[in-house]
């Protein structure tokens, strides 16, 4: 099955939303010294920009954005089970996320090591292979409804007008006929209900919303202050919707991750980078 685009981008949210399990004041934390780092960097604009819109060094040179380098990329990245991740997937996956490790680079002006980025793409598809290994092993049934749903959720996403132009959007841009995009989006679907049969009840208590809720609240109290301007905070229930979207994303990377992690002890893993 060509595994090329959708769950290339599954994964990519998938790999991000793992990597982000950590703590909302941990995150919260990120975002306020992101949003002073970014108030410094508007300061010195003037300085710290060249005409043409190249980043500057500090001794007056320009920063060139970097590209891709995949030269060397095995025909068969690795196997997981005896399947192949061929170069066609890895390449794909990892150029969409090259992209926006760049940018970050750029932004806070470390070197982005492409070894480490590309080994991270590599166990990021050696670990959606593994899950969908295991939704194919439990028998896991995606009904029309769903794939319907989640084919008008992509639409939305990308701010496309119809499933017709989704479905000649990508025949144009990555050669996929109608069927191929259907059962990527069916697969889609699968591994989605198989975090979600991994998580179990993941419903929030009260106590685990407002828990989150004072996290927040702190944070922005604290920004505010750094500011000296009064910070407008939501109140509980007028939040309690995003909160319990937070609560239940968390939720759901722990129990896969925690699944990733099982079924890698019983894989026959190679990994060709």
């Amino acid at each position: 099955m060509n595994k090329k685009w959708l769950l290339s981008l599954f994964l990519a949210v998938f790999v991000s939303v793992i990597a982000a399990c950590g703590n909302v004041d941990e995150s919260e934390g990120e975002n306020s010294e992101g949003s002073d780092t970014q108030e410094e960097e508007t300061d010195g604009e003037s300085e710290g920009t060249s005409e043409d819109g190249e980043a500057a060094s500090e001794d007056g040179g320009s920063t060139e954005t970097p590209e891709p380098d995949l030269e060397g990329t095995p025909d068969v990245v690795a196997k997981v089970n005896g399947e192949e991740i061929t170069k066609d997937e890895f390449e794909t996956s990892y150029e969409g996320q090259f992209q926006q490790a760049a940018m970050q680079s750029q932004m806070t002006g470390q070197e982005l090591d492409q070894d480490q980025l590309k080994q991270r793409v590599a166990e990021g598809l050696i670990s959606t292979e593994l899950l969908t290994q295991e939704a194919n092993n439990r028998d896991i049934k995606a009904s029309q409804e769903e794939i319907d749903n989640t084919v008008s959720d992509l639409v939305e996403q990308n701010n496309l007008e119809s499933k017709d132009k989704f479905l000649s959007t990508l025949e144009e841009q990555q050669g996929m006929s109608e069927e191929e995009v259907m059962s990527q989006v069916e697969m889609q679907v699968k591994l989605e209900k198989l975090i979600s049969e991994e998580a179990g009840d993941i419903e929030p208590t009260e106590k685990e919303l407002q828990e989150v809720y004072d996290q927040v609240t702190a944070q922005r109290e604290q920004m505010g202050g750094k500011d000296g301007e009064e910070v407008e905070i939501p109140s509980f229930e007028e939040m309690k919707p995003d909160l319990k979207k937070q609560v239940k994303s968390k939720k759901e990377s722990e129990a896969s991750q925690t699944l990733v992690e099982n079924l890698r002890e019983d894989a026959d893993i190679t990994n060709n980078l």
